[in-house]
């Protein structure tokens, strides 16, 4: 419905089967209908043929709406009323010059607009510029920072936007096939299954040990009572342009359940003040009970910064002496036995997470938001990380998966 209203931005996105892309065949025929010479262009980043387009499904959708009289298909165009025109092209063809044929244009329909890039998005956004233009888009994300997300999913959306997710739940005309082929993958292509039928990004590392499923499964769209709450932070070593974020989350354990959330995800690129400023006002929010401060890099600094901001809050300061990777192995292990809810949606450490291996981070920079949750829940969950010793005091040598036996995961102990 929210789709239905006028705006600038009108985007769809999620898995296979939510019926996306009929929604926008059928509102471009009615918008054909509904204005007389309408210009519509249906776009994606590379269409080599038109069998690559939506070409045919529209055409389908003229036959069966019986608006045949209506429309005229040619080869590569369909004329619509009022000698409108419905294109399709694709944005890799077009150059600087070529865009311009299309400034005339009322609608420009982005189909599979994960694919779109930065450039192409670039050229199309100022070329649909005249009065009462709209630009669709429809896609199944792939990572938080493709062009189309970072558009209309990351920090700052347009105010004229209107984004909405859609999945094969909220398709009423979900067929059986589809519920066979969707059951089949949640049995036994679990590891694809989050990306191709619920719309979450891809997984992106080989042997990572998250799973974008077990984010899904768990996810809650409200936080129940909290008990513990606390915030988190990684800070990083610079604050110079280009270096890495501060990570800074928040989150706790539920008073009856006893299970971890994520609540919050306020990592930012900035100074120490900047970050502490605002890990201070997260806690005031969250009515956090205490800040989590990881002084690998910055020692008595951080502690410094946090309490210049707000004396008297309480900080709990970490060291790390393993490797980020093997930290956290144990955290992984409780998303895998369902202890741990993600409330609401955080594409940018969900992305950090499943690029994390057993073999280290496979991204690029330093994963300060993953550090961030990590140290959390090993404050939330303190048995998990603690070493048997032998009665000489000795540590133990970490037995082969024994972060992943359920009765060694904060719930007792041999």
């Amino acid at each position: 419905m929210p789709l239905l209203a006028p705006a600038r931005y009108k985007g769809a996105y999620g898995g296979r089967g939510s019926a996306k892309s009929h929604f926008f065949a059928e509102n471009l025929l009615e918008y054909c209908l509904t204005h007389r010479g309408a210009r519509i262009v249906c776009v994606r980043e590379v269409q080599r043929t038109l069998k690559e387009s939506v070409k045919r499904l529209v055409e389908d959708k003229i036959l069966h709406f019986k608006v045949a009289g209506h429309f005229e298909p040619q080869t590569d165009s369909i004329i619509a009323p009022g000698n409108g025109v419905v294109l399709f092209q694709g944005m890799a063809d077009h150059t600087a010059e070529s865009i311009k044929s299309l400034e005339g244009f009322d609608i420009a329909y982005v189909e599979e607009a994960q694919m779109l890039t930065e450039r192409s998005l670039e050229m199309l956004r100022p070329t649909i510029r005249k009065p009462g233009s709209e630009i669709w888009f429809s896609w199944n994300p792939r990572h938080a920072s493709d062009p189309v997300d970072m558009l209309l999913r990351g920090p700052v959306i347009p105010d004229n936007a209107v984004v909405v997710r859609t999945n094969w739940k909220d398709n009423p005309w979900f067929t059986p096939e589809l519920e066979a082929e969707r059951k089949f993958d949640y049995e036994h292509r679990s590891h694809r299954y989050a990306h191709v039928w619920e719309g979450e990004y891809e997984p992106m590392a080989v042997g990572a040990i998250w799973d974008r499923m077990v984010f899904h499964r768990n996810r809650r769209s409200q936080a129940p009572k909290m008990g513990r709450v606390l915030v988190s932070i990684d800070p990083p070593i610079s604050s110079a342009p280009g270096s890495d974020e501060a990570g800074i989350l928040v989150g706790g354990l539920g008073s009856d359940d006893g299970r971890g959330y994520v609540l919050a995800d306020y990592s930012m690129v900035g100074t120490p003040q900047e970050w502490g400023k605002h890990a201070v006002a997260a806690y005031d929010l969250h009515e956090a009970d205490a800040m989590v401060v990881e002084i690998n890099q910055g020692g008595e600094m951080v502690r410094h910064v946090i309490h210049s901001i707000r004396p008297g809050i309480r900080v709990i300061e970490v060291r790390g002496s393993r490797a980020k990777h093997v930290r956290a192995e144990p955290i992984s292990a409780l998303y895998a036995l369902d202890r741990v809810s993600h409330v609401g949606a955080f594409p940018e450490l969900e992305a950090q997470m499943c690029l994390m291996t057993a073999e280290g981070y496979q991204g690029e920079g330093s994963p300060d938001r993953v550090d961030a949750l990590v140290w959390m829940f090993t404050q939330l969950f303190p048995k998990l990380t603690q070493r048997e010793k032998p009665p000489g005091g000795y540590p133990l040598a970490r037995r082969a998966n024994s972060y992943y036996n359920p009765h060694r995961l904060g719930m007792s102990r041999r």
